[in-house]
Order: C-alpha cells, then sequence, then structure tokens
C-alpha cells in the first residue's frame, strides 16, 4: 500500500523539481523528505527518482506515479467534501487568504453574510500576496483564497487546484494628470515589493512601452500608493478595485492591461460545502473538479 503522505512530497517534487524546495514548502529537513521518498520507492517496488551528483530527476516510473497522486489526492478531497456534506450545518475551520485589495473590498461583506448563515464555521483570514498562495493551498494551510493575474503576467496551471473566475478589472495609470504609459517614460515610478505580481505587470508593462520605470518608492498597499501620488511623489500602476476613492490631485487613465481575480481550492474540493458556501457569497457559480 502506498503512503498518501509521501505520494503528496512525490507530487510537490514534480511540481517544485527539488528536495530543498519540497522540504521548505513543507517544513522539514531535505534529509527527511528525501528518506520519505526512499520509503515510497521501497513501497511501490520501483526507482522513482534519479540521481545524478546532488541533482534529483523523476524516473518515467516516478512521472507517472506522481500524475496518479494527483487524482488521488483529488479523489480524497471529493471523499471529505462527501462526509462533509453529511452533516448538519457547517462548522469547523474555513481558512482563507487574500490579497490587500480584496481583503478591502470583497472579504468583509462576503464574512459577514457567511457569518450570519452558517455561525458554527470558524472563519480565519490571511493577507497574502497571490504568488505564495498555491504551496499554502496545496498542504492544506489554507482551504480557499481569492488570487489574482494579469494578461501580462499569467499565472501557470497547477494540477493540484482549481480556480473559478469572480471578475476582471481595468488597470490604471496613477499620476497628476490625464498620462499615457509611454509619457511616464521619464516619471519617478511607485512599484510594489519585488516578487509580487503586481511589481512583475508594471516593470512589464513599462517595458512594453518601451522603457525601464525609474522607481522612487516602494509600497504594497494601493491607498499608500495614491497618496504618494496625490503628494506628487511619483506614478504608479493601479486595479480597478484600488480605485474606489482616489485622492483630490490624482486622475486615473485606463489602460488595455487587465487583472483577473479568482477563487482558488484544492482539486475535488468545488462540492465542498464550506467552499460552496464562501463561493455562493461572492456570487461565484464553482465547476466539478
Amino acid at each position: 500500500m502506498l503512503d498518501v503522505r509521501r505520494l503528496r512530497l512525490l507530487r510537490d517534487l514534480a511540481q517544485h523539481g527539488t528536495i530543498a524546495a519540497v522540504a521548505a514548502a513543507h517544513t522539514y529537513t531535505p534529509s527527511a523528505v528525501s528518506q520519505q521518498l526512499a520509503a515510497l520507492e521501497r513501497e511501490a517496488g520501483v526507482a522513482l527518482l534519479a540521481r545524478t551528483g546532488r541533482r534529483v530527476t523523476l524516473t518515467p516510473a516516478g512521472r507517472t506515479l506522481a500524475a496518479h497522486a494527483e487524482e488521488v489526492l483529488a479523489a480524497l478531497e471529493r471523499a471529505g467534501a462527501a462526509v462533509a456534506a453529511t452533516r448538519a450545518g457547517l462548522s469547523g475551520p474555513l481558512r482563507i487568504g487574500a490579497f490587500p485589495t480584496a481583503m478591502r473590498t470583497l472579504l468583509p461583506p462576503a464574512l459577514v453574510a457567511l457569518g450570519e448563515a452558517h455561525p458554527a464555521l470558524e472563519l480565519s483570514v490571511q493577507e497574502l500576496d497571490p504568488a505564495v498562495v498555491p504551496p499554502m493551498l496545496r498542504d492544506g494551510t489554507l482551504d480557499v483564497a481569492l488570487v489574482h493575474d494579469y494578461d501580462l503576467v499569467p499565472i501557470e496551471p497547477d494540477p493540484a487546484l482549481r480556480t473559478a473566475p469572480l471578475l476582471d478589472e481595468t488597470i490604471f495609470v496613477a499620476a497628476s494628470g490625464p498620462r499615457s504609459l509611454a509619457a511616464c517614460r521619464d516619471e519617478p515610478w511607485i512599484l510594489a515589493s519585488q516578487g509580487t505580481l503586481c511589481h512583475t505587470m508594471t516593470v512589464r508593462a513599462c517595458e512594453a512601452a518601451g522603457f525601464t520605470p525609474r522607481v522612487r518608492h516602494h509600497a504594497d498597499d494601493f491607498v499608500t500608493v495614491l497618496t504618494f501620488v496625490a503628494a506628487g511623489q511619483g506614478v504608479a500602476l493601479v486595479p480597478e478595485l484600488a480605485a474606489m476613492d482616489v485622492p483630490a490631485g490624482v486622475v486615473l487613465t485606463p489602460l488595455p492591461t487587465r487583472r483577473r481575480t479568482r477563487l482558488a481550492f484544492r482539486a475535488g474540493a468545488a462540492a465542498h460545502p464550506a467552499v460552496v458556501a464562501f463561493a455562493d457569497t461572492l456570487g461565484i457559480a464553482l465547476g466539478s473538479g
């Protein structure tokens, strides 16, 4: 019998590419991950890993088993959802991840509605950049998450996760007056922290317009960003959700660039009552998976 926890490690090795990355995702030591994968090889009776020096790759058998691991883990999620559906009423934890603008605009009314409809549901929310959400969903740290991506920064599909669309937003140039992106070439810029999707989107948008932004400030909260723009500290790109209370002196010019917000959850969890209830409060229709 193959151990499910070890199958999860193999699946994550196929996703992350290195034992060190798998260890970090699970807060294990690399040695512990290696030992568990070695035990999985003994269970399977076939070599799953090919080792060349310090480099580890999956053998054909390892890739096959990793693909089946996705199906096994999704089936377990579906089984858990089916069991949860037999209970009378929703209870227990629902761990939610969300990016800052969603925390401020989309989540509060949804949390109120969900709490009123299901008072025994234990809601907890964590503010996160979408870039760090997938591993937290895969390892069960989160149950659902609001994530976004941009047409300039698409997110690679993750076979362990499913998403359902919520909304598309326009991206604006925020400046002291009407301004095309190309006209901001010589302006100082306010960018999000490096490594965030918002930072990458702004850099790519500027590069597509023929220049690299000259960064003066870094700020991740769009209220702060717009306040800095109003204070004459630079220009920025902001999404529609962040443009609801624009300070005096800031003019927004729409761009063709779009941001897409989605609900993300583990494959197999679409029918879980808590996931369905959360999606319903946001007006999201979930497919199977």
